[in-house]
């Protein structure tokens, strides 16, 4: 396993923070910083494993040493703790388009009731 891959794993791990879990910043560790709190301890220790691997790896030498099946499994636990979660909603947009929808078909209701009713001589 060589940098680019575990380079690789730190940005798929801070990319499902953000779709998974909504957290912005730039890099996983700028996002494990303000997940932190919203994590369980085990995700957050393999999460930072994560960053100082990635950081490891940049050097040659360094990147002798790192164990390649802590990488496997640190990687492991956050991926399988993040990719069970719901993905976040769109926020305030997201929030506006479903009002939006909602009173489009409760609209739509109405309009077919009243169609219903008027042709059975109800109204």
């Amino acid at each position: 396993m060589g940098a680019a891959a575990i380079q690789q794993m730190a940005d798929r791990a801070a990319q499902l923070l953000e779709s998974r879990m909504g957290i912005r910043g730039k890099g996983l560790e700028a996002k494990l910083k303000r997940a932190r709190r919203s994590m369980p301890r085990k995700v957050t220790q393999a999460c930072e494993q994560l960053v100082a691997f990635a950081a490891l790896s940049h050097n040659p030498k360094m990147l002798a040493q790192i164990d390649q099946t802590k990488v496997a499994e640190a990687y492991d636990e956050v991926t399988k703790y993040l990719l069970a979660l719901p993905p976040k909603s769109g926020g305030v947009i997201g929030l506006a388009v479903g009002a939006a929808a909602t009173a489009a078909l409760g609209l739509l209701v109405l309009a077919v009731g009243y169609v219903l009713m008027k042709s059975k001589g109800l109204l």
